[in-house]
């Protein structure tokens, strides 16, 4: 069975969510949309402090090609537009709606009727995109529009619909193939004439076997597309990782997936497309998976941005006494988040509730030059030597030692035996990195 073959983990799955159905969960009492949601330059308010809203409606328009428009999740009125915590604790531009009943614009087709729209152009189909302002929805959150514009010089060769899900606990992506397959077909069909290619292979991993025969009976209807059956091993779901399990190509180093004539989108982005361009529907909701070793109800939310995560705990029981830590994302790339008030965004995959004696990190001990976190590797780097060169704050000694190519998929940090931080340096290395090119650049 296809796998890549650099690297790898394999973590307890515990995707204990899913079996768990799409639930609509209640609409809140106030919303955060921040206006960095996504990759690129954050989105300019097109809305005032004590503005009515409707549901769907425009609120704040994408900054740059590199950027996204944000729609109103909800119906209400504009209470104020000021930096607001977001995942990370720190403060970042949002607009705070305080809700108001449900009323959706006209526009918005909320039946449930599957619309095939075939007349559309390419041109039309990312203006689409960018329009409703559909950015990646498995973490990355990059601008869709700016995806399907293939470059000049470049040409798209195959479409890969990312269905992996191998992060540990989440769900979302598994519930959408059974409930949504076919909106999902439909909307891998739009990217494909948007790229434009002739093929489109659906990766799913082998633990998933009902959505791989799911998808594969419905796939059947759509000439180009297939499902490509995986091996599960994290973090398979990388954009690298699947190019080469999936078409045997590698993406080189600094490169993107285009320099091999592979595109990548997740499943929840192909539903998204689907809704933008058939229903002209705008991505103000999604699907979140709420899941716990102690929680009440492990579920998976259809939710709307900007919903405080402490909504989607109590609706799945409350949190648990023995909790340690929440997490936004999957245990392996999520990040701890510092307080419930944090809101969705469009980026927002799961939220995990991890027992106290999961989440304590153990006592750091000295590298016994096992390599193992090399081995582990998906990237080919050697994060003991990253780790060190952090540490001393050598900067230049990480760029020339690929730490820019570091995924953050965490398998260096979840194998090495020695409890070190591996994964924390190299952030905290990449981020210094960056900005030694941008002054550079400057």
């Amino acid at each position: 069975m296809k796998t890549f073959r650099k690297g790898g983990v394999h973590p307890a799955e515990n995707k204990i969510s899913s079996g768990s159905s799409i639930l609509d969960l209640p609409v809140p009492g106030l919303v955060t949309v921040h206006l960095s949601q996504h990759l690129g330059v954050p989105a300019q308010p097109v809305v005032d402090k004590g503005d009515s809203v409707r549901t769907g409606q425009l609120i704040a328009k994408s900054a740059g090609f590199v950027s996204a428009n944000i729609h109103s999740p909800v119906s209400g009125t504009v209470q104020k537009i000021e930096p607001v915590p977001d995942i990370t604790g720190y403060p970042k531009m949002a607009i705070v709606i305080e809700v108001r009943g449900d009323e959706w614009i006209e526009t918005i087709d909320r039946t449930d009727t599957i619309v095939r729209p075939d007349k559309l152009s390419r041109e039309e189909i990312i203006a689409r995109i960018s329009e409703m302002g559909v950015v990646g929805m498995g973490g990355a959150t990059f601008p869709s529009h700016v995806k399907v514009s293939v470059p000049k010089g470049k040409k798209a060769e195959i479409l890969i619909i990312n269905g992996v899900e191998c992060e540990p606990y989440l769900t979302s992506d598994h519930r959408l193939m059974l409930e949504k397959g076919e909106e999902i077909l439909i909307g891998a069909g739009f990217l494909m004439r948007a790229l434009p290619v002739d093929q489109a292979v659906i990766g799913i991993e082998k633990n998933k076997p009902d959505a791989i025969e799911h998808l594969r009976k419905l796939s059947s209807g759509y000439p180009g597309i297939r499902v490509e059956p995986l091996k599960v091993k994290y973090p398979q779901g990388g954009e690298k990782q699947l190019i080469k399990a999936i078409t045997g190509r590698e993406v080189p180093s600094g490169g993107l997936p285009i320099d091999v004539g592979a595109v990548v989108h997740n499943i929840g982005t192909a539903f998204a497309v689907y809704e933008a361009i058939a229903k002209n529907k705008p991505l103000f909701e999604r699907v979140v998976t709420v899941t716990g070793k102690s929680l009440a109800k492990n579920a998976n939310f259809k939710v709307r941005i900007g919903t405080p995560v402490s909504s989607l705990i109590e609706a799945a029981g409350g949190l648990p006494d023995d909790t340690g830590k929440v997490i936004s994302g999957g245990p392996m790339m999520g990040r701890a988040l510092p307080g419930l008030n944090a809101p969705v965004t469009k980026g927002t995959s799961g939220i995990v509730v991890m027992k106290a004696n999961e989440s304590v990190r153990k006592t750091v001990m000295n590298c016994i030059r096992c390599a193992r976190c090399a081995s582990a590797c998906p990237m080919g780097l050697e994060p003991y030597f990253l780790m060190s060169l952090g540490d001393a704050r050598r900067w230049e000694e990480m760029e020339t030692a690929r730490a820019l190519d570091c995924m953050e998929c965490g398998s260096c940090s979840f194998t090495c035996p020695s409890n070190r931080p591996l994964l924390d340096y190299i952030r905290i290395g990449k981020t210094n990195v960056n900005r030694i090119l941008k002054a550079r650049k400057s």
